[in-house]
């Protein structure tokens, strides 16, 4: 009995004992855990795949369309640059060469679309239950283009304060960043001209030209005659524009004098006192009547543009208003058949073209002909007062008619020329801003490059 009992007592401890069980279900567990971390880390794999993928294909579709807006690209080449993008971006950072694929790209001219689907062969970390190592990975993607023609008149301060001062080049600052602004709005093919660019270099008055000068500007001869206001349809008045001692354009006056009316409605004066101040009088040092380097109306050749900034010279005062004034006469339509046909601008429908002002200065606007009584009066503090209003209703009014408005301050002297900028401007956005206050000729490069960008980010938009 007592054998048996000791056997029993061994039985029981037996059936007690679970050291070994750990071990069972290990085995059970353990191809059920890595299955689940193989799992997981093909779901990890295909996640991070997908969206690097996307991301390419987001940026591709987005260049591509931003190239259809500015004219670099025709919609033939939309797919090989696309898939040039894809691939440059696609092959570095998470598919093998050959295992990227661009299936489609669709242009849509009803609805401005750039459509494309992508794919890449993956292979997987772990091949689970007896499939393939590999898969295919899919992604669409979509971007709005813009036919929009785009037109852009710079506004370019050439006054005395611009002249070289020792290390200090305030002109070869701003010939550089125009340069460069030039160069990127007007680069690739330029389908249809649909990127222009005129230049409306300012100082004491501006310089339009012989052809724009003779259908537009009439010339007063005596003080007397200060303040006329005519039209161009009068013979005798484009006479007086065919006689004009150089090419100089001052203030439209009269009850046009803040509106883009054509001259055959009302022509714009160059001032009589223009003359006295150009030749030193009132006690004022020789100073030119206007800059050397006239208006360039709208176009899309760059080579004209760039040496017309090449060559700027600094010299006269600052009536900046006169440059806004001629700004945008360039931008309306009003103005068709005072340019050459190919300068034309297009009309006022932000559809189908979009309008952009972009006025430049390093000072205060101080110079200002219209309602001075003499020469004297013509320049200073007076004159200011009378200037930066008649800026400001020239901006207002602007931007009324849908024009985009970008302001640049370089190396401004006081807070009164920062808020004239400021006012002029177009409002900024959360992602765009209008007004740019710069310190150095980087800060100005800068600032035009981040126009140009912004003007493509508008293109966009309508």
């Amino acid at each position: 009995m007592r054998k048996v009992g000791g056997f029993g007592r061994l039985g029981a401890r037996f059936r007690r004992n679970r050291g070994g069980n750990f071990g069972l279900m290990m085995a059970v567990t353990a191809p059920l855990l890595v299955l689940a971390s193989g799992y997981g880390l093909n779901i990890a794999q295909i996640s991070i795949t997908k969206s690097n993928l996307l991301a390419a294909l987001d940026s591709a579709v987005t260049s591509t369309a931003r190239d259809l807006t500015t004219g670099i690209i025709t919609k033939d080449d939309a797919r090989g640059v696309v898939e040039a993008f894809l691939l440059a971006n696609g092959q570095r950072a998470y598919a093998e060469e050959g295992k990227l694929t661009l299936d489609k790209v669709e242009i849509d001219p009803v609805a401005r679309t750039v459509e494309a689907k992508a794919s890449v062969e993956l292979d997987l970390a772990f091949a689970l239950f007896g499939t393939a190592n590999h898969q295919k990975i899919s992604v669409e993607s979509a971007a709005i283009y813009s036919d929009r023609k785009i037109e852009i008149a710079m506004a370019l301060d050439l006054t005395g304060s611009m002249k070289k001062s020792g290390s200090v080049d305030k002109m070869g600052d701003l010939q550089t960043a125009a340069r460069n602004a030039v160069n990127l709005l007007l680069s690739g093919k330029n389908i249809d001209d649909r990127v222009r660019v005129a230049l409306v270099p300012y100082a004491n008055s501006v310089n339009v030209g012989p052809t724009i000068a003779y259908k537009s500007v009439y010339i007063e001869k005596t003080k007397s005659d200060r303040g006329r206001t005519v039209p161009n349809t009068n013979l005798l008045n484009l006479v007086s524009g065919l006689l004009r001692p150089d090419n100089c354009a001052t203030e439209r006056k009269g009850t046009e004098a803040y509106s883009d009316a054509g001259p055959e409605k009302v022509m714009v004066n160059r001032d009589f006192f223009l003359s006295e101040f150009a030749d030193g009088g009132a006690g004022y040092a020789k100073s030119v009547r206007c800059p050397a380097a006239a208006v360039v109306p709208l176009t899309s050749n760059k080579k004209t543009l760039t040496d017309t900034i090449d060559a700027f010279v600094a010299d006269g005062g600052t009536g900046g208003h006169i440059g806004i004034q001629w700004a945008w006469y360039m931008l309306s339509n009003k103005w068709k058949d005072v340019v050459p046909t190919s300068a034309a601008p297009g009309p006022y429908d932000e559809k189908e073209v979009g309008k952009f002002a972009i006025l430049m200065t390093d000072g205060e606007f101080n110079l200002n002909f219209s309602g001075a009584t003499t020469a004297n009066g013509a320049y200073g503090n007076d004159a200011a007062s009378r200037s930066i209003p008649h800026a400001k209703s020239l901006c207002a009014n602007m931007r009324a008619e849908g024009i985009k408005v970008f302001t640049i301050g370089f190396k401004l002297p006081n807070n009164s020329a920062r808020n004239l900028m400021k006012d002029c401007a177009s409002p900024s956005t959360s992602s765009i801003d209008f007004y740019y206050d710069t310190s150095s000729g980087t800060e100005l490069d800068q600032a035009f490059k981040a126009i140009v960008r912004n003007i493509e980010s508008l293109a966009l938009t309508k």
